[in-house]
């Protein structure tokens, strides 16, 4: 009933809820808001449903409740109700007490009044739902929890926002400490929540929660979430409108750090210890200032956790904490390490106090104990040894020097000795790395584990390694940008530079109140009392297996801690680390260890590998590794960072830098060796397997990257280069180091037992061990590479070039150019380095004057001061130095320095002239001559075997080095030379003076530039002051004496010296002689040139060359006779230049002209005829150009002119029969050498001809009229020898292109004015001629074998001079010349046609046997060339022949005609087997070609043919051509001809016109045989076309004519056809039913289709088989009627039209009655009778052979119907039908 009356109720109150919804739903809303009394009637429902037992029902109640409380729908007043109904439900399922929690934190976070023991309650319920043993539901509360307590700090951070008017109700609050507050509700919510957590995290009874218990690890969990996120409510206010809420602090002093503190002395419990841990970070982190002495408590205690285990040596661990507890210390130290700016409060609240704990400092040992606790883990890098070193003597060496880790004296002490014993593990694989020693998830935020995770043993090392990376970096990132915004980018006053390199900081110019400042100095602090512990664990880190990654992090620390003290003017901690990176970079073993490498003799295998791998001996050279270069390339970055501070401390780093130097430059140099052995080691770096592996997984870092040798010397290179950014005082120091540096290094070598020097050699020895520098270089190893100081003092000079000038010479020019000069004299030191520095010293004295200013007083001090140091250099000190080979060469280098000097800055000097003669005069002094006299062989050759004049006295030097210093004086001689117009009279003649003396040199090059010297330099300057009327006559004997002084050279028996010489003398004639009188020149001619030629000649004809020169043009050309030859060839072509510029103007109003000119011809014809034939050319050129100067005569010199070419003709024409002489008598195989040595070249022949070419220029410009003939002959006679000449060497090829002989001649044809009479036959002949070479006159050019000189070439490799071009040039050149005169009769009568058709006679007849046109084009083919120029010329020649008529002679007419059958003949009958390999289109384009000549027959050739002077033999030639022309089958194997295969065509002919009977056909004779058809089938069917056309009536034009020419070939065109038709009566009954070839057949039908269709003139049959053809052909007598009726018959028939069907009678019979199948064809009618065929278009008759037939019907015809039809023609002609 209770049930029942329960649920009356309820239903009774929800129905009454429903009422006041119904009513008014909106009033309804706002009544459960304001609390109104309806507000019970709507909440009721709820609330009863919640109290049931239903779980149905509880989850719709807490649903709807859930959701009016997001509608804020629920009063203020239910909100207690709220929790209590809630509370009372919490025994419900899952679902219910979920639902609760999502209640709660909607009705807390939507009412914030909730406060105090109404929030508790709230919040118990949560923690009792926590304690949940559903996880779900657990898991849930707990974040319900954090959720809601967050809220709670919220709601007090909202409550500090209000204004101070709307402060709310506050209430007390009693602090630990016993007192009590006033709080805000909000606030003391908050401090209350938190105040319990942490009674409860320490096991304590709560104040504000009813609960008894709750987890420490939840508790410590929530503290953690409230102070990352609050943490700012817990600090002391630092704003004045932020309250200030000193309780919270309150309770982190008295709850929180001494719980914390409690709970970490205490059994360590993981869960417990982490989030323990994880409080004292945040502690650390944001309270560090607020409690400041539980911060250093904490930070202690971190420490002595961290160190706790380093000193303990019980395996046990019997009392001490876990493992993991380091772990967990180490990663909040690493956290605390991460943030720069709590490390700088660390120190300046602890270690800066006097009496405070040192915390930072115990930090860092701390952390270096714990890296170097276990070495064996973290191994030992190889790399750091460099590369090529053996490992197994390494526990032999030192310790202290066994890895590089001495620095800083006692500091590394330690860790080296740590390091010493473990060389044992080196390659044991072990080490450190971020992906090896690393946890996934740091272990301080596992917080779901109830146990410490696995941690690699490696881990706690990385932590450490990573703490101090930190630090450094930390270091480095807040100095750096202060310093460059302090230093570099500071205000800077007007005109101050851009201060490039800076100095290091000066704190105490700073503004101490300054925070910046403050933290500036705590840093420094810092680093100044934390390096050598810095510095003792990043040398042992680097020096351990570390990965690439972590490599990079060890060595940008140090980077960053090097920056970092050098910034802050920390010098001993900067160059302990610059110490200590050098270590690192160039390890001292590999330096030694490249004095004891030796590089193997060959290339090392596999096997080699194996067998050494392991052993003492190294595998490859030492070097250094990629580690190595990476601290190097640091190491500069560093060096180049701190540029402008270093002070002396760049003496160190530019040591190392040294060492980098020798051994990168070695290992380069070895590699590169290696590498041309096939070795496979690159030169730059050597890695090894695992670490190449592990790059070529993941990307490079910078620092890894450009760390190859050339990259890294390159960046040693710009640590040089930023020389030129330091400031004066920094620069001194730089440069002061260096020359330090270099003087220690020279110093030691320069010990007195080590270097012994001789006069030429340098004879090392090495030094003792004890004087070897620090880093182990072996130095006599480095002797011949020079001294490392001294090159770089050298590039940075010349970098700083302007300090050296424009600053005071004790910035740097002084102390640089006083230790040059002290090497230089240094005796004892090595020559290299003694060169080296000389080297180095005159680099700077070049290019300081280049840039030296002209203005101010400061060039001539700078000047003087450069000539000065010069000085010392040239000039011995003493009179007692002696010449050793090194002293030489110094002071060779410093008269090279001299010469560069005044190359580029002579013109500038404005002192010190007298100091430059008094260098170069202490070079060349004379010296007393000697008996054995050192000159060149040549020279000497030549005095001995052509005693000469007497030369001038020449100074000899004994000593090699001497002569070299003489040469390059000589050269600064030369330059003062240039300028010698600056210079004083004095000055002048003394250098006059020394030129002459340089000119008694016995070496040739200065013997012959000092006359150059003489005339170009100090003649000019002459030339230029005697324009000055006073001076001239004392400059014009000057220079006359010039002039002979350089005259008497040009017959020296030195080559040179002649070759120098007379181009000097004849160039100074041709600059001068528009000036000189007309003496002078005379004077020049015969005192001169004339002379000069006579002694050439003589010594050039003095002996002949040998023969077996001829075959050895190397020695030829070194031999005297041949350097004598050149010597007169300059001659000649100067004399030339000289005769043919003045000749006018000057030489030709000479009163001598006409002798000299006799003289002058007289040279060059006795060079050509006596001299040796390579002198021809330039004679003749010589001739040549002055000839043609004539052409510039005025009218009165005419006369002159006149006895000038007729000297010259007759002078050719003389050279003219030494060349025919020479082309009649060609020369064999066998020739004597000495006789193909004399043959004309080629370019002597196109010499000759040119000189003739511009006599007859000459000639024909002053006489206006050509030449006579009998001139003319003897001209084109010498033409035709030179070209014809067949016995040069030097031929061209001339196939596709004329040689220049064949360009010059048929110039010198064309130039021939053709009007007179006889001459174009003349031409035109010789033309012909010429066309015929490629035939008749090609050879191959006579070489002679070099190993026997009678031993002819083969002769394919001989040249070959073939006249190709030429002819393809002359053919059609002759159808222009004969279309030019074609209408005179004189080429007719005298021959000159017959010679031309002869000439293309040859190429047709030959045809496909010409040679062919071209080997590069597609140029016709010759014998296309010539049956084109052919048809060209013979269709107008018989018409022009027929028009003159009587006029040429019939001996010229027969002879005409017969050349031209002959080329028919040739054309018709030539061989074209060659065209059965073309393809089927080239063959019709051939054929089609040939038509050209069967056209031309036809319808030019034909109609002229029966002129009565043609002869009647001339005409049946022709006949006979068609004849055999038409055959079908080659001759061997004639169907026709079974009989006789080879028998005649003109026996035929003949016997045919003898028998005037009918024969009876021998029908016995047959054969099977197919034949052999002729290549071109279509060709023969247009020969027999033209046959049956010239013997028919076709057309009524020259009727007569072509009667005669019938008549006359008519009997072998009846032979043809009845050849044809017997042969094939006679196979057909040989071979039965067996088929003809096709071509038989053919022929047939085609035969019996011409024969039907043939008509011929009345009586041509009669006429042609009469005594006298030719008679009758026209008229015939009457018929004898007396004669018998057979006789009669017979006579008739003879004249009739069809006359031939007569001759044919029985042969067709024969056919006709054939039984058998006969052959057949379809064939097309033609549509109109044959005589209509003929048109006439105008003049020009159309041909019809090779004619397409037009129209017509096609027809099937046989031989049986066709032979039958021909007997029909027969009978209706008798009249039988």
């Amino acid at each position: 009933m209770s049930s029942l009356a329960f649920l009356v109720t309820e239903l009774q109150a929800a129905e009454k809820s429903l009422a006041i919804l119904r009513s008014s739903p909106e009033q309804a809303t706002a009544s459960l808001a304001s609390d109104s009394p309806q507000s019970d009637d709507l909440l009721r429902p709820v609330f009863m449903g919640c109290a049931t037992k239903n779980a149905k029902v509880v989850a719709i109640s807490l649903g709807s409740l859930q959701r009016l409380i997001a509608l804020k729908a629920v009063p203020q007043s239910a909100v207690a109700l709220i929790v209590s109904t809630m509370n009372d439900a919490m025994s419900q399922g899952v679902d219910i007490q979920l639902r609760i929690l999502q209640t709660l934190v909607s009705l807390i976070t939507n009412f914030p009044s909730v406060h105090g023991e109404l929030l508790g309650e709230a919040l118990l319920l949560c923690f009792k739902l926590q304690d949940s043993r559903i996880a779900v539901v657990s898991s849930t509360a707990a974040a319900t929890l954090r959720q809601l307590v967050m809220f709670i700090f919220e709601k007090m951070v909202n409550e500090d926002r209000i204004e101070r008017d709307d402060d709310p109700v506050l209430s007390d609050a009693t602090l630990p400490d016993g007192s009590t507050q006033a709080l805000g509700p909000c606030a003391k919510d908050a401090f209350s929540v938190f105040e319990d957590l942490c009674l409860l995290a320490n096991s304590e009874k709560p104040n504000f929660l009813k609960l008894d218990y709750l987890h420490k690890t939840f508790a410590l969990e929530l503290i953690e979430s409230v102070l990352t996120n609050y943490h700012e409510l817990f600090r002391k206010a630092t704003h004045s409108n932020v309250r200030q809420h000193s309780e919270l602090l309150m309770l982190l002093q008295h709850h929180l750090c001494p719980l914390i503190l409690k709970s970490l002395s205490d059994r360590h419990v993981f869960p417990l210890t982490l989030r323990c841990t994880r409080v004292v970070f945040l502690i650390l982190k944001q309270f560090s200032f607020e409690l400041e002495t539980e911060a250093e408590v904490f930070l202690m205690l971190l420490i002595r956790m961290i160190s706790e285990e380093s000193d303990s040596s019980n395996p046990d661990h019997s009392g001490s904490r876990p493992v993991w507890t380091r772990v967990l210390a180490m990663e909040i130290m690493r956290g605390v390490c991460s943030d720069a700016e709590l490390v700088r409060n660390i120190w300046d609240r602890y270690d800066a106090q006097q009496p405070g704990s040192k915390v930072f400092g115990s930090l860092i040992v701390a952390l270096k104990r714990l890296v170097t606790e276990k070495p064996a883990l973290l191994g030992v890098s190889t790399q750091m040894m460099g590369v090529g070193i053996s490992h197994a003597g390494d526990s032999a060496t030192p310790s202290g020097s066994n890895y590089g880790l001495d620095v800083a004296g006692m500091v590394a002490t330690a860790a080296s000795a740590t390091v010493s014993g473990v060389v044992g593990i080196i390659g044991s694989g072990v080490g450190l790395s971020v992906q090896n020693s690393a946890m996934k998830l740091q272990c301080i935020d596992q917080l779901d584990k109830a146990d410490s995770p696995p941690i690699p043993e490696a881990y706690i090392y990385l932590l450490a390694v990573q703490c101090i990376v930190s630090l450094c970096e930390g270091f480095a990132s807040f100095t750096g940008p202060l310093y460059t915004s302090i230093m570099v980018q500071r205000p800077r006053a007007a005109g101050e530079p851009l201060i490039r390199a800076p100095a290091a900081l000066d704190l105490s110019t700073l503004v101490q109140d300054d925070a910046a400042t403050q933290h500036l100095i705590i840093v420094r602090s810092m680093v100044e009392n934390g390096w050598p512990a810095l510095l003792a664990a990043l040398s042992f880190i680097i020096s351990t297996n570390l990965s690439d990654e972590l490599f990079i992090d060890v060595l940008s620390s140090y980077q960053a801690l090097t920056n970092v003290a050098g910034m802050l003017a920390l010098s001993t901690p900067r160059d302990a680390l610059f110490n200590s990176l050098s270590k690192f970079a160039i390890p001292s073993r590999v330096v030694s260890g490249l004095e004891s490498y030796v590089e193997p003799p060959t290339p090392r295998t596999s096997t080699s590998f194996t067998e050494n791998l392991g052993l003492t001996a190294p595998i490859q050279a030492p070097g250094l590794s990629d580690r190595n270069l990476a601290c190097l390339k640091v190491l500069v970055s560093s060096a180049l960072f701190l540029a402008g501070s270093l002070g002396e401390s760049w003496y160190g780093i530019l040591e190392a830098l040294q060492n980098a130097d020798y051994v990168l430059n070695i290992k380069a140099s070895q590699a590169s060796t290696n590498r041309r052995m096939n070795t496979p080691m690159t030169p730059s770096r050597s890695v090894s397997a695992a670490s190449s592996a592990e790059q070529g997984k993941v990307a490079r870092h910078p620092l890894l990257m450009d760390i190859d040798s050339e990259s890294v010397l390159a960046a040693v290179q710009r640590l040089f280069d930023a020389s030129k950014n330091l400031e004066d005082s920094a620069f001194r120091d730089f440069v002061t180091a260096l020359c330090k540096l270099s003087s220690e290094m020279v110093g030691m070598q320069s010990d007195g037992n080590m270097l012994m020097e001789s006069d030429d050699t340098l004879s090392p020895v090495p030094i003792s061990p004890h004087r070897r520098r620090v880093s182990g270089i072996h130095l006599p190893r480095t002797l011949r590479q020079g001294d490392f100081g001294v090159e770089r003092l050298g590039s940075v000079a010349m970098l700083n070039i302007h300090r050296f000038i424009y600053r005071a010479p004790e910035v740097a020019w002084n102390t640089t150019t006083n230790h040059l000069l002290w090497i230089m004299g240094l005796s004892s030191a090595p020559q290299s380095i003694r060169v080296q520095a000389a080297r180095v010293l005159d680099e700077i004295l070049i290019v300081v004057p280049r840039n030296l200013s002209s203005t101010g007083d400061l060039q001539p001090k700078v000047q003087r001061r450069v000539l000065d140091v010069l000085f010392k250099q040239i000039v011995p000190a003493s009179s007692d130095v002696s010449a050793t080979s090194t002293n030489i060469e110094l002071r060779r280098m410093g008269l090279e320095t001299l010469h560069q000097i005044l190359q580029a800055s002579g013109h500038t000097f404005v002192v010190g002239w007298g100091s430059i003669f008094e260098m170069l005069g202490s070079i060349c002094k004379p010296a007393a001559l000697s008996r054995s006299q050192s000159v060149d062989s040549i020279s000497t050759l030549s005095l001995q075997e052509t005693p000469r004049q007497k030369p001038l006295p020449l100074i000899y030097v004994s000593d090699r080095g001497y002569t070299a210093l003489v040469k390059i004086a000589f050269q600064s001689l030369k330059l003062v030379c240039d300028s010698v117009s600056v210079l004083s009279p004095e000055d002048l003649r003394l250098c006059i003076k020394t030129l002459g003396q340089f000119g008694r040199q016995a070496d040739t090059n200065i013997a012959l530039t000092a006359a150059e010297s003489l005339l170009w330099s100090v003649s000019d300057s002459i030339q230029a002051k005697r324009k000055d009327a006073e001076m001239e006559p004392e400059y014009s004997a000057l220079w006359m004496c010039l002039l002979l002084e350089v005259l008497g050279l040009c017959t020296d028996a030195r080559h040179e010296v002649r070759v120098g010489a007379i181009q000097t003398i004849f160039r100074a004639m041709q600059l001068y002689g528009a000036t000189l009188t007309l003496d002078t020149w005379n004077d020049c001619i015969w005192k001169i040139t004339f002379p000069l030629l006579d002694a050439i000649s003589i010594e050039t004809r003095r002996s002949p060359i040998d023969p077996g020169a001829l075959m050895n043009s190397g020695l030829a050309s070194q031999s005297p006779e041949h350097a004598w030859d050149e010597s007169k060839s300059l001659a000649l072509q100067s004399i030339g230049t000289i005769i043919s510029e003045f000749l006018v103007i000057k030489i030709m109003r000479l009163d001598s002209f006409s002798k000299a000119w006799s003289v002058f011809v007289t040279h060059v014809h006795d060079t050509v005829s006596l001299d040796r034939r390579t002198l021809s050319p330039p004679a003749l050129l010589c001739l040549g150009k002055v000839v043609r100067a004539l052409s510039g005569a005025d009218a009165s010199l005419q006369v002159k002119v006149s006895e000038a070419w007729e000297c010259v003709w007759k002078a050719c024409s003389d050279m003219g029969s030494m060349v025919l002489q020479g082309g009649r008598s060609q020369f064999s195989p066998s020739t004597n050498t000495m006789q193909l040595y004399r043959a004309f070249s080629q370019e002597s022949l196109v010499a000759l001809v040119d000189v003739i070419r511009n006599t007859r220029s000459i000639s024909l410009t002053q006489a206006k009229e050509e030449w006579p003939l009998q001139r003319l002959n003897r001209l084109m006679e010498i033409l035709k020898g030179v070209l014809t000449y067949p016995n040069s060497t030097d031929y061209r090829p001339d196939v596709d292109g004329l040689t220049p002989v064949q360009v010059v001649v048929l110039d010198a044809i064309a130039d021939i004015d053709l009007a007179a009479s006889g001459v174009p036959s003349l031409i035109i002949r010789d033309l012909s001629e010429f066309s015929t070479l490629p035939f008749l006159a090609a050879f191959h050019v006579p070489i002679l074998s070099p190993a026997s000189p009678a031993t002819p070439v083969a002769a394919s490799s001989q040249k070959q001079v073939t006249y190709i071009a030429l002819s393809k040039k002359v053919m059609p050149l002759i159808v222009e010349l004969y279309t030019r005169f074609k209408d005179e009769l004189e080429i007719y009568e005298d021959g000159t046609l017959e010679a031309v058709f002869s000439a293309y006679s040859i190429p047709i007849k030959l045809k496909y046997e010409c040679p062919a046109p071209s080997k590069f084009g597609k140029d016709p083919p010759l014998w296309k060339t010539a049956t084109t120029s052919f048809l060209r010329i013979v269709t107008d020649s018989v018409r022009r022949m027929a028009a003159f008529g009587d006029g040429i002679s019939d001996a010229r007419v027969e002879g005409i005609w017969r050349q031209i059958i002959e080329v028919f003949r040739g054309g018709i009958l030539a061989d074209c087997t060659a065209t059965e390999g073309f393809s089927l289109e080239d063959q019709e384009a051939e054929e089609s070609f040939d038509l050209s000549l069967i056209s031309s027959l036809e319808i030019d050739l034909v109609p002229h043919l029966g002129d009565t002077r043609v002869p009647d033999h001339l005409i049946a030639q022709l006949a006979k051509i068609l004849h055999k022309g038409s055959q079908l089958y080659k001759s061997s194997m004639d169907p026709s001809r079974p009989d006789s295969p080879s028998a005649d065509t003109a026996n035929v002919s003949d016997d045919s016109r003898d028998s005037h009977d009918f024969e009876k056909v021998d029908l016995d004779i047959g054969t099977t045989a197919p034949g052999i058809l002729v290549p071109r089938e279509r060709f023969s069917f247009w020969c027999f076309d033209l046959l049956f056309l010239i013997c028919s009536n076709v057309t009524s034009d020259q009727e007569s004519a072509r009667k005669r020419v019938a008549a006359l070939c008519l009997p072998t065109l009846l032979d043809r056809c009845k050849t044809t038709m017997v042969s094939y009566v006679a196979d057909e009954a040989l071979r039965g039913n067996m088929p003809f070839p096709r071509a038989r057949e053919d022929e047939l039908l085609y035969v019996l289709r011409k024969v039907l269709d043939l008509q011929l003139w009345s009586g041509t049959l009669w006429a042609a088989l009469s005594e006298s053809p030719s008679k009758f052909s026209d008229s015939q007598p009457a018929v004898d009627v007396t004669l018998s009726p057979s006789a009669l018959i017979a006579d008739v028939v003879r004249r009739s039209p069809v006359a031939h069907l007569f001759y044919f009678y029985s042969v067709l019979c024969e056919i006709a009655s054939i039984p058998r199948k006969t052959p057949s064809a379809w064939v097309i009618t033609s549509s109109s009778p044959p005589e209509a065929t003929q048109e006439r278009r105008g003049n020009v008759v159309q041909p019809h052979i090779g004619a397409l037939e037009e129209g017509g019907d096609a027809m099937e015809v046989d031989a049986r119907t066709l032979a039958r039809k021909a007997l029909k023609v027969l009978g209706k002609e008798m009249g039988a039908i």
